[in-house]
């Protein structure tokens, strides 16, 4: 790769500042080494070194850079896009989509209908660490909140016949082994059965949502640590999971009724279109990192003014973790006696973070937020930091807000009535062909975001930044992004107008 395509690749990257690329790029024209793990915190008991070398090896053929066209760029990006449409209900649609920078990518995703309770949940995963949390709990944590939702005889009548499933899951990508399985089944029997014995108020959709991910992120322990005190038994399978983590963003979505669960720095964002046609980006969550003076305060509440400097160090939790909370991560939540017995043995000493006088130092608890939804709220924009690292809220909701726009160009030309005159037609078809000129290159709206986030300019898409940033190697793309999670869903507007204040 020449130096002016090593200089195109690093400035078109918005996670690095300015002094960062001049480093970076005197580093890949040296051909020097960096640690990847200095550099993003995710990334533990390993290094991953990378250099000229293997970008030339990539992206060179006979001398000459290689880039994917752009029709090779756009199967890339739409490999893993879908789309469902409802018949009834607040909810008209979803389009979803994922790009890894890892590999294999670190996010997950998960959407279900609640079949014995209303409701649509949605949900977005970052993975860190690895992706064993963050697909474990794609595939586990909406049933354990449409559980908590079931009214009480709902509830008893299920843990009695449980041949019904509580959810319907579309697009359902992650198999889990079947040892894994068996664990996993025996687990939520139980949690069940313990949900029955708790008295709760039956309309509490924020105590549903909170109880069930908090159980969750409990059981992801327990299946650690309860058989290695019965029997001195350790899974790697299970402590996998539980040592690594992930951040999470679920909606709950009933009516006019919108709930969004919070933990660590995904991001949920409403676009609300004004009756002057304006967009608008309404933010709905607030990131637990070490920007939130809030979080910062909570941690240092939480322990001994003595730990004040090594608690928080370099933005970090304890200096290793950037979310200040998330599921998993049993590494800064157990003892230091339970770490010592189930997780140094597998990993070695570094199982057990510096400084770690007074655990637990990390929670799973939710932040959760409601609300209303009104004929003017359009869509829901669920996403991971790879998208919002790339994109402020305003851009991500007028890109889907354009796109919905042009979006109607895919499908066939309907006439408004049976008795049209020529000349009306005749001004549909002109006014159709002025506006194919916004028709977007995407019929879904989560790949259209995709492509802007990595290859948009104020010009446009920019197809060599595009193909540039898709052609790197696993161990260098993490250097300039991040996997990319992003759900988006469309509300029908009609629907919420017909909804009683």
């Amino acid at each position: 790769m020449n130096n002016f395509n090593v200089s195109l690749i690093l400035n078109t990257c918005l996670k690095l500042d300015r002094g960062f690329r001049h480093i970076q790029l005197c580093t890949l024209r040296t051909g020097s080494k960096i640690e990847h793990q200095s550099l993003f915190g995710y990334v533990r008991n390993c290094s991953r070194l990378f250099n000229t070398a293997q970008i030339l090896g990539q992206a060179q053929k006979d001398g000459i850079t290689v880039l994917p066209s752009p029709q090779e760029v756009t199967v890339i990006l739409r490999k893993n896009e879908y789309n469902k449409e409802f018949s009834c209900g607040s909810v008209k649609s979803y389009d979803s989509n994922q790009l890894a920078s890892n590999d294999p990518i670190e996010d997950t995703r998960s959407e279900a209908l609640c079949k014995l309770t209303p409701g649509i949940l949605m949900g977005v995963y970052d993975g860190h660490g690895g992706p064993a949390c963050a697909q474990v709990i794609s595939k586990r944590l909406l049933k354990y909140i449409a559980a908590a939702l079931l009214p009480m005889d709902s509830l008893n009548k299920f843990i009695k016949e449980p041949e019904e499933s509580l959810i319907e899951i579309f697009n359902d990508r992650v198999e889990l082994i079947e040892d894994l399985k068996t664990v996993y089944d025996n687990s939520f029997k139980q949690y069940l059965l313990e949900l029955a014995k708790t008295p709760r108020e039956e309309s509490d959709v924020k105590a549903s949502l909170e109880k069930g991910i908090l159980h969750l992120d409990n059981d992801l322990s327990r299946e650690v640590v309860e058989p290695f005190k019965n029997n001195g038994v350790i899974n790697p399978k299970t402590l996998s999971v539980a040592l690594s983590g992930a951040v999470v963003c679920v909606s709950y979505i009933d009516g006019p009724h919108l709930y969004v669960a919070n933990i660590g720095d995904c991001n949920a964002v409403l676009g609300t279109k004004t009756d002057e046609n304006e967009w608008i980006a309404k933010k709905i969550t607030k990131e637990h990192n070490s920007e939130n003076y809030d979080e910062l305060k909570r941690i240092w509440n939480e322990h001994p003014d003595s730990e004040r400097k090594t608690v928080i160090r370099r933005d970090r939790l304890l200096g290793e973790l950037a979310p200040l909370r998330s599921m998993g991560d049993y590494r800064y939540k157990w003892s230091t006696d339970i770490l010592s017995k189930v997780a140094v043995p597998l990993i070695g000493e570094k199982a057990i973070p510096a400084n770690y006088h007074t655990p637990p130092y990390l929670t799973a608890k939710p932040d959760i937020y409601y609300h209303r939804l009104t004929p003017k709220d359009k869509f829901l924009i669920i996403a991971s930091d790879g998208i919002w690292d790339m994109l402020t809220p305003v851009q991500a909701v007028k890109l889907v807000g354009e796109h919905m726009k042009g979006k109607v160009f895919f499908n066939p030309l309907k006439l408004p009535k049976k008795n049209i005159q020529l000349s009306d037609i005749n001004e549909l078809l002109l006014h159709r062909k002025e506006s194919l000129k916004s028709k977007p290159k995407d019929r879904n709206a989560a790949t259209h975001l995709i492509r802007n986030a990595i290859g948009g300019t104020e010009y446009g898409v920019d197809h060599s930044r595009l193909a540039h940033l898709l052609s790197l190697s696993p161990d260098v793309c993490r250097m300039f992004r991040d996997d990319m999670t992003v759900t988006i869903v469309y509300f029908d507007s009609e629907f919420l107008r017909q909804c009683p204040a």
